[in-house]
């Protein structure tokens, strides 16, 4: 025979090459109807299949035109399942040439990061203690039990009303971190039991909704305090936040509210009213829009449950009442906590940074104690939650030291303060001047440093 040989039905098929894609023609398909996205440099054609994203589209369109590697790993705790999903989806890869990362993101802080992680997984911090998240759930009922014996062998007179609300507010913001620690993937190993209890939890503990908060508070996860990304830093015009927004607003004459007092109404809409308004509102709508019967029904169960207990007591009217000024009193509980984390943190545009990077840009923590770390649910330790958010809360200060090791290195800050302090710092980004004077100063800077006698020339 030839030097080629017989090359029929019996030979082995050359295998394709695969298509090679420059981070330049990657960038350009970052559109609501066009997305591609890179992991472990494989480029994925997502457009269609990120309408099916259990965890919204929101959140995976978010990173369409860069690299992914660390969110989708930080997200799924068991890559195997969900790598199955992602084969179908495959075009290509970065070609040899192209760098591994996009934007000129830190090469050298993004191979020590996942080199931490990897020692967290040897250290078995991703393993979980069951024993602790069901303690967590015995002191919440029997904070539901202490409520309803407090106005049972008491009455409902005014005294212990009150301690009931306080007790009950209890309960609702501890089931919130509860229910936070299973929409994160982080008790079970296997998704559908953490999402099985997380339903439970939300829906008939707090009476909201599962898909709900997935499809907004993971995309707070993915990309935090960026504007038209994070949801948790679209105020509505009510509030005007960072350095980019406050000029913006200025530039467009934009003035909905008077925002150089927006430090004092704050304590008027801001704590009082996020829960018993806007989240009730958003939670009922949204189940009712998206047609998430599951979720409405869990909801439902909550609410029948609360007025079949207190309704005796208080009547319709009275009982209706009565739910309102609990939210009322969490929200206040939720807004402090939830903020003194990332509102005093940089809040502006895409900069497309590292995963490590911009955590630490939009995050920082309060010192460890019992009670901050009973009153937070540990969000005390937001930044390694935020680094890692499917490792179990209890073993987030394990990881604290190293985390604070590697920022060291590489010249990143890690704050972390005292919860006083914390909680005082929420009110200093909303003390800016108005959003007017600010596009003035930017337009017309040697101008705005002029004493007010010449500017009236």
């Amino acid at each position: 025979m030839g030097k080629g040989g017989n090359q029929g039905e019996g030979a082995a098929e050359r295998e394709v090459p695969m298509p090679t894609f420059s981070w330049e023609e990657i960038q350009k398909h970052n559109l609501r109807t066009d997305r591609w996205l890179v992991i472990d440099r494989k480029v994925y054609n997502i457009t269609k299949w990120s309408t099916q994203h259990p965890g919204g589209q929101r959140v995976i369109g978010h990173y369409a035109g860069e690299d992914a590697t660390d969110a989708f790993r930080a997200f799924h705790p068991d890559l195997k399942f969900v790598g199955k999903f992602l084969k179908p989806l495959l075009i290509g890869e970065l070609a040899p040439e192209e760098p591994s990362q996009d934007h000129g993101k830190n090469s050298k802080i993004i191979e020590d990061f996942r080199a931490l992680k990897k020692t967290a997984e040897d250290m078995n911090l991703f393993k979980t203690n069951h024993v602790f998240f069901l303690l967590l759930l015995a002191h919440i009922i029997a904070l539901e039990s202490i409520a309803w014996f407090t106005v049972f062998y008491f009455g409902n007179g005014w005294i212990p009303t009150l301690i009931t609300a306080f007790v009950l507010a209890t309960s609702q913001a501890q089931a919130g971190w509860l229910q936070h620690d299973y929409g994160h993937l982080s008790v079970y190993r296997k998704p559908k039991w953490n999402h099985l209890v997380h339903k439970f939890v939300i829906g008939h503990l707090k009476g909201a909704s599962a898909n709900w908060w997935n499809h907004r508070h993971f995309q707070h996860h993915a990309k935090p305090n960026i504007f038209h990304k994070d949801p948790d830093v679209n105020m509505l015009h009510v509030f005007v936040l960072g350095e980019w927004q406050p000029i913006e607003y200025g530039k467009k004459k934009l003035k909905y509210l008077p925002y150089n007092h927006q430090h004092e109404y704050f304590f008027l809409i801001g704590p009082p009213l996020l829960i018993p308004m806007y989240f009730q509102y958003q939670i009922i709508m949204t189940m009712i829009v998206h047609k998430n019967w599951v979720d409405l029904a869990w909801a439902i169960s909550y609410y029948i449950r609360f007025f079949v207990t207190y309704i005796p007591f208080y009547g319709i009217l009275g009982a209706l009442l009565f739910l309102n000024f609990i939210r009322f009193l969490e929200s206040h509980w939720f807004v402090w906590v939830t903020q003194m984390n990332h509102i005093v943190m940089e809040i502006d545009q895409e900069a497309y940074r590292d995963w490590f990077s911009s955590q630490l840009t939009a995050t920082c923590n309060v010192e460890q104690s019992f009670f901050n770390d009973w009153f937070s649910g540990h969000l005390n330790f937001q930044i390694e939650h935020h680094l890692f958010p499917t490792m179990p809360r209890h073993n987030l200060h394990k990881i604290a030291p190293l985390v604070k090791s590697l920022c060291a290195k590489h010249g990143i800050e890690y704050q972390e303060k005292p919860l006083l302090r914390a909680l005082l710092d929420i009110i200093r980004p909303f003390t800016l001047v108005d959003p007017l004077t600010v596009a003035f100063k930017v337009a017309r800077p040697w101008q705005a440093r002029l004493p007010p006698s010449a500017m009236c020339l």
